[in-house]
């Protein structure tokens, strides 16, 4: 093929030079008979010499183009009869190539990943556990399937040196041969099986299926197709049990974070409620050796005081009551996230920050800056809503309890604005201090400036 394409090149270079030889004598041509028509106004017999001179010139131009043109119509001919060989073997190979590729199975994890979206289950089930009884069930099938010779089909009328008795030994091994590759195969796509890899792992048997009825044509050895249908139906009972024993993982990841700050929440509540009940006896003392003494003035700061600690201690507890008041924080990390993300999430911590320190622990290399703190009795519908009003703008869209939005402090604001909650926030810094991150940039620019020196 790469020889013709040469070839070609070569003939139409040759066919650019005929052609501009061709040009060449038309302007020769045109050039005759200009001098033939300057010719007319002299005498008879010089005229007549040049014109004898100008008819053998010209003879001899139209017999040079004549040639010309024949050798270029050869020329052309044999270029268009390189070309057509060229296509046809162009053709051929990209038939070729075709049927190569029909036989491939995409199996490379980043273009499979590439083209995961949310996983769609195949079977839908409560859980894991009814995942798993159902894959125990479809196992038995398969297995009764095999074992009752339901699982290949074969020709029965196989002969071997005139003996049927030794045809029907043959097509027996070949059968279990061929079924044993197929069942492989298919094991080891369960074995290795990821939720986006369901479609590649289908495609992959049921290739293997086919090649092994090509390569058993001649005793017509075929996986049967309900057998293929329920190895099939396992690859996607598989998929569906991981991504569901997932699901589950996350949920259950996401509980245990919340009791967790809920446990940390009330121990929380305790401390505050005994140091309150601490003080208040401590009051209580005081004010008993002042009524003795009968220094009103230092009596009424005691009742006082006591009425502030009594207030405080039924705020605590209404707070440790109501489960759903609580603090709902706007945080960043611009260091790990980059600028104009922010995380929103919710805690009944009496003191939020140390919520949003806990957070900002190994997991990422910089600390969260603090961008608002809303106080409100209903803190889970508050966070509810901010989450739906940004649904649009969620980073990640398929685990919705990754709480990161690409949005500004500024826009979050405009939005409590709306909801008419701007009387709710307790702080509101717009821009994000990163003092390790803008430190960190700042110690690296030197670095980075004596390398490229």
């Amino acid at each position: 093929m790469f020889g013709a394409r040469k070839r070609l090149q070569e003939l139409e270079a040759e066919l650019h030079l005929a052609r501009d030889q061709e040009q060449r004598l038309k302007a020769q041509l045109a050039e005759a008979a200009a001098r033939y028509d300057e010719l007319r106004g002299k005498d008879a017999i010089a005229v007549e010499n040049e014109i004898a001179a100008a008819r053998r010139r010209l003879k001899d131009l139209v017999a040079e183009a004549e040639a010309q043109a024949a050798e270029n119509t050869q020329w052309r001919g044999e270029a268009t009869k390189a070309w057509t060989e060229m296509q046809q073997r162009i053709g051929s190979a990209q038939s070729e190539l075709q049927g190569i590729r029909a036989q491939i199975v995409e199996t490379q994890e980043t273009a499979l990943l590439q083209e995961a979206g949310i996983y769609e289950y195949r079977h839908r089930l409560a859980d894991s556990v009814a995942y798993k009884a159902s894959l125990e069930r479809l196992k038995d099938s398969i297995k009764v399937a095999a074992k009752n010779n339901h699982a290949i089909t074969a020709t029965t009328n196989w002969t071997v040196n005139n003996s049927a008795v030794e045809g029907q030994r043959m097509v027996r091994d070949f059968s279990k041969l061929m079924l044993r590759a197929y069942n492989t195969e298919a094991d080891n796509c369960v074995r290795s099986m990821r939720p986006y890899r369901l479609e590649s792992a289908k495609d992959r048997l049921t290739k293997v299926r086919d090649i092994i009825s090509r390569l058993g044509k001649t005793m017509h050895i075929n996986i049967a197709a309900g057998y293929h249908r329920l190895r099939l139906e396992e690859l996607e009972l598989t998929a569906d049990y991981l991504a569901k024993v997932e699901e589950e993982k996350e949920r259950v990841r996401a509980e245990r974070e919340r009791q967790r700050d809920e446990a940390q929440a009330q121990r929380e509540f305790e401390r505050e409620k005994a140091r309150l009940a601490k003080e208040q006896s401590h009051w209580r003392t005081a004010m008993e050796k002042w009524t003795s003494a009968g220094d009103a003035a230092k009596v009424a700061e005691a009742e006082s005081k006591l009425a502030e600690l009594g207030e405080a201690m039924q705020s605590v507890a209404e707070r440790e009551a109501n489960i759903r008041t609580g603090w709902v924080y706007v945080i960043s990390n611009v260091g790990s996230f980059g600028p104009d993300v922010v995380k929103i999430g919710l805690t009944r911590r009496l003191d939020p920050t140390e919520r949003v320190r806990e957070l900002g622990d190994a997991s990422v290399p910089f600390k969260f800056d603090v961008h608002a703190l809303i106080f409100d009795a209903d803190a889970v519908s508050l966070e509810t809503r901010l989450h739906q009003h940004l649904a649009a703008r969620r980073v990640n869209r398929v685990n919705l309890r990754r709480e990161f939005f690409h949005v500004t402090p500024a826009e979050v604001l405009s939005i409590l604005h709306t909801l008419g909650l701007q009387d709710n926030l307790v702080d509101y810094v717009e821009e994000p201090e990163a003092e390790e991150w803008r430190s960190s940039q700042r110690m690296s620019e030197p670095e980075s400036g004596a390398a490229v020196a």
